[in-house]
């Protein structure tokens, strides 16, 4: 009678661990996927909360040092959100090619709530405005076609999933309260370099279709934030900002440009300078580092002290570690003050 007690007893302890392991599991890897869900491809794991998106429309795999901390520093502002980077250049296995050694690509893929999806366009555009434009167009005779084809592909990401959009050069610092939302990068002008929206939102609809209507790509911008100014234009009556303060018309916000954009695209080179006094950037959610502006190349260079070197020691600190390099042309791996 003992022996089938201590028995008994064993097995239910064995089970117990097992529940337990389970549930720390499940806890800890909330956005896991299984093989077959990962085969469906990214809509099994839209649904599972609210994501943030980047996209790559060029053919490029390997991320720069300023795509990899925007993606990472997303990725610690939002640990309970999903990270999606689509990338166009990834096959249907979301993996670089054989062979081949991608030091950042490894190192945002490992992130625990990051996901790389390959980017097709012609299925992302099913079921919008914007589908009969992209099978119809000569996509090699149109001039800023990677542009125009992320302006486009942002739309129909955050229409059809919802979440925020993120350029590749927008380093997170905080999280953003607003579902609906537009980023001021000056008064009464839009970018659309951040936005967010709930699932099938009718201001991006109707972005889509004025999309079509009034697509010129010889116009740098058109299709990005002059659309969304244009646009916002129509559903809002846009007035100055007063001190720091954002702007709600109908059910959307209007984010002041502090938000966002405290350093303007003329002063853009301010991030890559020495300041006396670091800023604290305590009325932004996020920097748009302008790297469109930034055919001088300047990189992020280890012991420069430059503002924004600091900025990735402090939000992007595996970035920092792993791929940003001295002077001499080494990352050294280790981390500086402030990192974590």
């Amino acid at each position: 009678m003992l022996k089938e007690l201590q028995l008994l007893l064993s097995v239910i302890l064995l089970l117990f661990c097992g529940f337990l392991y389970q549930l720390i599991l499940k806890s800890s890897c909330y956005f896991c996927l299984s093989p077959v869900e990962f085969q469906q491809g990214p809509e099994a794991l839209l649904g599972k909360g609210r994501i943030i998106v980047f996209l790559e429309t060029s053919e490029r795999v390997e991320p720069s040092p300023l795509v990899s901390c925007a993606v990472e520093s997303a990725a610690r502002v939002y640990p309970e959100q999903p990270v999606v980077f689509f990338m166009k250049g990834l096959s249907d296995s979301a993996q670089p090619p054989p062979n081949s050694t991608y030091t950042a690509f490894s190192l945002i893929s490992a992130i625990d709530n990051v996901f790389l999806f390959p980017l097709n366009m012609k299925r992302l555009f099913e079921d919008t405005p914007l589908f009969s434009w992209y099978t119809q167009i000569n996509a090699s005779a149109q001039r800023n076609w990677l542009y125009v084809s992320s302006d486009a592909s942002r739309l129909a990401t955050i229409w059809k999933y919802g979440g925020i959009y993120m350029d590749t050069d927008v380093i997170s610092i905080r999280p953003i309260p607003d579902e609906n939302f537009l980023a001021a990068q000056a008064s009464r002008d839009s970018s659309n370099g951040v936005f967010g929206f709930l699932p099938h939102h009718s201001f991006l609809w109707e972005c889509m279709e004025n999309f079509v209507e009034h697509y010129n790509s010889d116009i740098w911008g058109n299709q990005g934030p002059i659309l969304m100014t244009r646009m916002l234009r129509v559903w809002c009556k846009l007035k100055d900002f007063q001190e720091v303060s954002d702007l709600r018309c109908s059910n959307l916000s209007f984010l002041h440009p502090q938000r966002f954009y405290p350093i303007s695209y003329p002063q853009w080179r301010r991030y890559y300078e020495v300041w006396d006094t670091d800023p604290t950037f305590n009325n932004s959610y996020g920097l748009h580092l302008w790297n469109y502006m930034n055919q001088e190349r300047r990189a992020v260079v280890r012991g420069s002290n430059t503002l924004v070197e600091n900025l990735f020691r402090k939000h992007c600190p595996r970035t920092y570690r792993d791929l940003i390099q001295g002077p001499e042309g080494l990352a050294t791996g280790e981390l500086g003050p402030g990192n974590e």
